[in-house]
């Protein structure tokens, strides 16, 4: 068995190996208290005033506690990271780093942004990891490169992958999790820049 993870973990595209392995390795790390969530989350006035750059990255790598919510995620993360870095992207590595790039820096921008609205910055201002919109916004591009094909969730029912997002976010609702996160995304819709 330890073979087939190692097999599966090695054939994996470097993008998608790189990000799951950091967000797993963060994750656990703070699990098990070698590391603390409060040196990694998004915090504008930190990284600004106190250089504390790290943070611009870091909050895309701890997904919080390892519970089933955090299986789900990196199930997605490396399913349709690997199918968009290995089909959509074939070839094409520094196109796809760069896809993640610029909607991390959306996703980031979007968040500090709104954080100074009035009467929404209480919203933006309570999330303070994009993870699960970064793993999310991955979802959703591969479901817009492959609208046609039919999947099922949890055995439950079947629909086309176009719908995908919508069960992830209906799953997320059930699930008792943020989806405000979730429909960041959806003001992200990059995958038509990176075709």
């Amino acid at each position: 068995m330890a073979q087939a993870v190692e097999e599966w973990y090695k054939q994996m595209p470097v993008i998608t190996r790189s990000y799951l392995t950091a967000a797993v390795i963060t994750s656990v790390g703070c699990s098990l208290e070698i590391i603390t969530p409060y040196h990694l989350y998004l915090n504008p006035k930190l990284v600004l005033q106190h250089y504390e750059i790290w943070r611009l990255i870091t909050n895309f790598f701890y997904f919080r506690k390892i519970d089933l919510d955090f299986l789900f995620h990196m199930f997605f993360l490396a399913r349709y990271c690997k199918l968009l870095e290995e089909n959509s992207f074939r070839g094409r590595t520094a196109d796809f780093f760069y896809m993640l790039l610029f909607g991390a820096t959306v996703l980031t921008g979007i968040v500090l942004i709104g954080g100074m609205i009035p009467y929404v910055s209480q919203n933006f201002a309570a999330i303070l990891f994009l993870s699960n919109s970064l793993t999310f916004m991955l979802v959703y591009v591969w479901s817009k490169h492959n609208p046609y094909i039919h999947m099922s969730f949890l055995g439950l029912f079947t629909f086309t992958a176009a719908y995908l997002p919508w069960v992830l976010l209906g799953f997320s609702f059930l699930m008792g999790t943020s989806t405000w996160v979730d429909i960041l995304v959806w003001n992200l819709d990059i995958s038509e820049f990176f075709s």
